[in-house]
């Protein structure tokens, strides 16, 4: 009896357990937002998932630990937490995302087109694999048909115009596989653009850089200005015939971080009917986090003069050698100030949503993709109108990709 008495305690125990992680793993928000938000066709232009999908050991299907806040989601240290996954993205009401093709700066020529071409195999794969869960989509209509028939649409990103080894053909072999936007570069310069992560090399585009972007109008591949730097940016402005996105950017009327875009750029972007998506990284939405980021930053910089080539040592000096304090905290509604202030400043019809998932530090309360409903109830509760709330979710970035595709 007392085993049977046992049993039953554990029982309830494991089911009230159960129920708890239930209740906290779900979105507090109106009804209304609930209804808005699962209606609606959410994109999400950033998603570094890729470097997990890639792993024969990392299942898309299951549902992983959620990161810590203010931790990084990095796959190559960290394969059992995460921001993504099916079962999220689907508590989350994500209905599209950019799968990010994410080759380190440092790798260029060949080994660079190698590593691409495998991550985009990868995400073939996945759809491949999940015929009733996942749709490759490479058009606007193929997004909102697998809307339609409650299918994930998956599409590509370029991040880097490294990938493309200095090829007109390279391009054109990107874009025929479904790569459907190509950030010019990313942290560090190409032979053809400036990156924002670097001193300026070439004054902004080279003529190739011109070149390439007038080719990527002709394929109907998006032009995404995130990561660049603001001469190439206004380069690009001028020699596309197609609207720019920024794929994961934000604002640096309220982070000063190098990577945001200021009002001014906004603007001019909007003016030419382009998009800025919103990036979650909490250096680039609070300014206190992007000043301390700086800091540490520097700091690793000196690390690295001092031990080149011995990264042992340099996370031993960053663990023992902290002097700059505790990290600030970051408030997930800092994502719909930066959403608030572009419609502000250039209209509701240039902003989407570019989270960087999977490829940077998440806010307090934006743990992971499950949280994207509170995005919607902060908007209504700051009278946004539905109709305005659709476009800021994914209708603005679908019309960019209709406008690129005639």
């Amino acid at each position: 009896m007392k085993n049977t008495r046992t049993a039953w305690m554990l029982l309830l125990l494991a089911i009230w357990s159960a129920s708890q992680r239930a209740e906290s793993q779900t979105v507090a928000i109106s009804e209304r937002a609930r209804k808005l938000h699962f209606s609606s066709l959410v994109l999400d232009t950033h998603i570094d998932t890729t470097l997990r999908v890639r792993r024969p050991d990392w299942d898309f299907t299951a549902e992983h630990g959620h990161m810590p806040p203010g931790i990084s989601s990095r796959p190559e240290s960290n394969l059992h937490e995460g921001h993504v996954d099916l079962p999220r993205i689907k508590e989350g009401g994500l209905g599209a995302l950019f799968f990010g093709i994410v080759v380190r700066g440092t790798i260029t020529g060949p080994a660079a087109v190698n590593a691409a071409l495998e991550q985009i195999a990868a995400i073939h794969k996945l759809a491949e694999d999940l015929p009733n869960e996942v749709a490759f989509c490479v058009t606007s209509s193929q997004v909102r048909l697998a809307f339609k028939e409650r299918k994930i649409a998956a599409l590509l990103g370029m991040e880097g115009g490294h990938m493309l080894n200095n090829s007109l053909p390279i391009l054109r072999m990107y874009a025929k596989l479904g790569v459907r936007y190509i950030t010019l570069t990313h942290f560090y310069h190409t032979d053809w653009a400036d990156s924002s992560g670097e001193p300026p090399r070439h004054n902004g585009l080279t003529a190739l850089g011109k070149e390439i972007v007038g080719e990527m109008n002709r394929l109907g591949v998006l032009v995404d200005i995130s990561h660049v730097s603001d001469k190439t940016f206004w380069d690009a402005l001028e020699v596309s015939r197609a609207p720019l996105i920024a794929s994961h950017s934000s604002c640096r009327a309220l982070s000063g971080h190098v990577r945001n875009m200021t009002d001014e750029m906004i603007r001019a972007m909007a003016k030419k009917g382009g998009v800025i998506q919103i990036n979650y990284n909490t250096p680039y939405l609070d300014n206190a986090m992007s000043e301390y980021w700086l800091k540490t930053q520097q700091f690793r910089d000196e690390l690295l003069t001092k031990y080149p080539g011995d990264e042992n040592a340099i996370r031993r000096q960053q663990e023992t050698g902290r002097q700059f304090g505790p990290s600030p905290k970051v408030n997930w509604e800092k994502i719909v100030e930066h959403i608030d202030h572009v419609a502000r400043i250039a209209g509701v019809d240039h902003v989407g949503l570019g989270s960087d998932f999977d490829g940077a530090t998440m806010p307090d309360g934006m743990e992971d993709v499950s949280q994207l409903p509170k995005i919607t109830d902060a908007l209504l509760r700051r009278n946004y109108t539905e109709a305005d709330i659709k476009k800021i979710l994914g209708e603005n970035t679908l019309r960019v990709m209709a406008e690129a595709e005639r």
